[in-house]
């Protein structure tokens, strides 16, 4: 009889968030689940880390009485991943799995992510992980819609594993497509949220500002995440995160460089 995998679930709404519970309740059939997610929001913290500060971890007994494996932290997603690892668990889990994140993590918008964050701390810890978010900001996105499919994404993965140091960033599109179209794997396209300060006064404490912001949508590319989505296809995209050098600028900048330092004289080595 083969055993279980085990799979890490966490997010960045936090781990009240309807999101989780239908990406838990999808994934029991399937796999030992345990939970480790931020006890509030943590939207758009990225890979921030929570240092010089004490991070309380608590068991939550409000899913199935107690019964399950759910413990919050008062910090980040990574937070999450480094007390699940090393304060929760006794092995690391076969998979790593975060979302299901209420609006959508496409383009360069990923990289502030606290969703996408978690998996990238999960790669960078040596273990294989999937982000999963709905493109839709309604309070109450087609979580249903989208959990159906979580089990064919994390059963793919656990029978073909990532290449080490790749995640898999996943997007449904919003509820109002009804039935998705298909599944691709694409390109990360360049999508990204652009700021719209708004001021605003303080009747004691004088002027402050809300920062918004609006998606920009760039659809230079047929062929990336933001383009499929937007025709009503859920998009994979594998994020290598373990290497960023630009291999491609260093080949062919590395002598001009290094020769232009040492040519100046007012650096001594």
């Amino acid at each position: 009889m083969n055993k279980r995998p085990h799979i890490l679930i966490t997010n960045d709404d936090g781990v009240h968030a309807p999101g989780i519970k239908h990406l838990w309740n999808a994934l029991k059939p399937v796999a030992d689940l345990t939970v480790v997610a931020p006890a509030f929001e943590q939207s758009c913290v990225g890979l921030s880390t929570t240092l010089r500060m004490p991070l309380r971890l608590e068991k939550i007994v409000t899913w199935n009485n107690g019964e399950e494996a759910i413990w919050s932290v008062d910090g980040t997603p990574a937070d999450c991943i480094k007390i699940a690892l090393h304060a929760v668990l006794k092995s690391k889990p076969d998979l790593v799995v975060s979302g299901i994140n209420r609006g959508g993590n496409m383009g360069q918008s990923a990289l502030y992510s606290g969703t996408v964050a978690a998996t990238i701390e999960s790669a960078i810890q040596n273990i294989p992980a999937i982000a999963f978010s709905c493109n839709d900001f309604k309070l109450q996105p087609n979580y249903e819609l989208a959990a159906q499919h979580t089990p064919h994404f994390v059963e793919y993965v656990l029978a073909h594993p990532l290449p080490n140091g790749t995640i898999l960033n996943v997007n449904f599109p919003g509820q109002e497509l009804g039935d998705y179209k298909g599944i691709k794997m694409t390109t990360q396209g360049k999508d990204w949220w652009g700021e719209e300060p708004d001021r605003r006064e303080h009747p004691e404490e004088g002027h402050y500002y809300w920062l918004g912001g609006k998606l920009r949508v760039c659809d230079a590319e047929e062929e990336n995440d933001g383009i499929w989505l937007r025709r009503g296809y859920i998009t994979a995209v594998p994020i290598h995160v373990k290497d960023l050098t630009d291999h491609k600028h260093l080949a062919c900048s590395r002598e001009h460089f290094e020769n232009h330092f040492t040519t100046l004289k007012t650096i001594r080595f």
